[in-house]
Formats: C-alpha cells, sequence, structure tokens
C-alpha cells in the first residue's frame, strides 16, 4: 500500500527526478509534489530532499524501456526540457501508467496526462525550428558568439544542428532562461551551467558587418508587403532582444538589462562559477 501526502524536492536534473521515481517505489510513497531546487518553498506538505545516486537514476532508466517502451524513453527525455507546469507529476503519473500497462500508455491521447505531455512536446518542438531560424551569432576573437531565451530548455535538443552545421569553427551558445551554455570547438562540445554570461563588446569590424546586415534586412523588405501583426505571429517579439535586426526596435522596458556576469570569455575558455554537465545518455 502506497502512502500520501509528502513532497519531494530534488537538484533539477534528470538524474535527481528518476531518483524521485526510485525512493517513491522503494518507500512505498506517492509524493504529492515533486519540486525541483529552484521551485519556492513554503509548501503545505512535508518535504523530503532525494539525494541523486547515479546508480538508482540508471536503474530507473533502464527499466523505461524495458517496461514500457523505447518510445516513453524519449518522452520521458524530451518532455523533461519542456516548461510544462507540474511537468514532474505529469511524468510521475505517466511512468506509473506505464509500468502498469505497458507500451500502449504512449496512445492514450484522451488521457489528460498523456494529453499534456503530448501538448508539452509540440511545444518545444515549435521553438526548437523557431531557434534554429532566430539564433544570430556575433563574432569575437574567432569565437562565434549568441544569447538565446526561449521558454523551454532547447539548448540539448539544438545542440547537433550547429555542432554539425559549423564543425571547424568555435562557438558558444547561452541560454538565459535556464543558464546552460554550450561551448563547442572542433569535434567537441561541452555543456556548461553559469549563473549569467555577458557577451563581450563588438569590435570595429563586427560592428561594420552589423551595419551591413541591418541594411540588408532594410534593403530586401518589400514596404506594400510589411504587416507587422503577422510579422509578431510568425517571429514573436520575446525573440527579438537576440536579433541584431530587430533589438533596435523595442523599448528598454521590453529589452531589459543585462545580470551582472559571474563568467567572463576569455581566449581560452570560461572562467567563473560553472560546471560541465556530463552527458551520460543520448
Amino acid at each position: 500500500m502506497f502512502e500520501r501526502g509528502i513532497a519531494y524536492r530534488y537538484d533539477g536534473s534528470l538524474d535527481g527526478f528518476l531518483c524521485c521515481i526510485f525512493e517513491s517505489y522503494v518507500r512505498k510513497e506517492i509524493p504529492a509534489m515533486i519540486l525541483s531546487d529552484q521551485a519556492p518553498q513554503g509548501v503545505l506538505y512535508p518535504e523530503k530532499w532525494i539525494e541523486t545516486v547515479p546508480q538508482q537514476a540508471d536503474r530507473v532508466f533502464a527499466s523505461l524501456s524495458r517496461k514500457i517502451s523505447k518510445e516513453a524513453e524519449r518522452i520521458i527525455q524530451t518532455v523533461f526540457l519542456t516548461c510544462l507546469e507540474d511537468k514532474e507529476m505529469h511524468l510521475y503519473r505517466f511512468i506509473r501508467m506505464g509500468y502498469q500497462y505497458g507500451a500502449q500508455v504512449t496512445n492514450w491521447l484522451a488521457d489528460p496526462t498523456v494529453h499534456a505531455i503530448r501538448q508539452a512536446m509540440v511545444h518545444l518542438q515549435n521553438e526548437e525550428q523557431k531557434i534554429k531560424g532566430f539564433l544570430r551569432f556575433s563574432e569575437h576573437q574567432g569565437v562565434l558568439i549568441s544569447v538565446i531565451e526561449p521558454k523551454n530548455s532547447v539548448l540539448p535538443v539544438i545542440a547537433d544542428h550547429f555542432c554539425s552545421r559549423y564543425p571547424e569553427e568555435r562557438f558558444f551558445i547561452y541560454d538565459k532562461a535556464h543558464r546552460l551554455g554550450l561551448w563547442y570547438e572542433p569535434y567537441q562540445a561541452k555543456f556548461l551551467e553559469i549563473d549569467s554570461f555577458l557577451p563581450p563588446a563588438r569590435g570595429e569590424e563586427e560592428k561594420e558587418i552589423a551595419s551591413l546586415w541591418k541594411q540588408f534586412v532594410k534593403t530586401i523588405a518589400v514596404e506594400g508587403r510589411i504587416n507587422p501583426r503577422c510579422q509578431m505571429t510568425m517571429m514573436p517579439k520575446r525573440y527579438w532582444n537576440h536579433m541584431l535586426e530587430h533589438a533596435d526596435q523595442l523599448t528598454a522596458k521590453q529589452r531589459g538589462t543585462w545580470k551582472k556576469t559571474t563568467a567572463e570569455f576569455c581566449d581560452t575558455g570560461f572562467q567563473g562559477k560553472s560546471r560541465i554537465m556530463e552527458e551520460k545518455r543520448q
């Protein structure tokens, strides 16, 4: 018999979440909430901190494809990157259903949990395509630098696209919303957790290139066909802050201000508060 009425809190990683699943089954508990370490404090339920133990996470991860399906394994990894509200509890219920009923649960589109999960995946995939098209690089000391601010944590999803597209380049993409960076140099990529990052000031050559790019965008526009409403539908304003050709159109309030950086870019890489994230699961 499973006990109820407790909240789990974990470190926010996928391994940490899988350890919450492990704890639930070992202790025969059904958590009322599963909260990351970034979630607000002061919930109504007594909290239990769940340590991240790689061996436990590996056991749960291996069981997903064995007891449910490979598709379910992929779904869980993908949905964990989304901005779905209360995603941990959605995934927890999905896993419990999968353990009980097997692979068929992935097709239960009328089930509220499965429907919410599928919708979250579509939202992430749509944002992935937008970021691939709207991401803008600037060059500094031979390195291409870009900042994005997506709702979903799309950086791990788009990483292969940019690594294969620019295999001989050195570049850094920083996800400001999720404080995650992707550092790439030829045939080697690393994810880094960085509290904040301030792009270096553009040099004279980069300023000239930026000016030419803005002039190009302005020149190719057909004035009689400009449709701001359609443009904002296809290219939401929340992306404009990091798009060279549109950033100047935003007000100071819309643009916001950069937080003081704790990681400084230099010729050899990055300095400051950062931690390399190991990609255990492809």
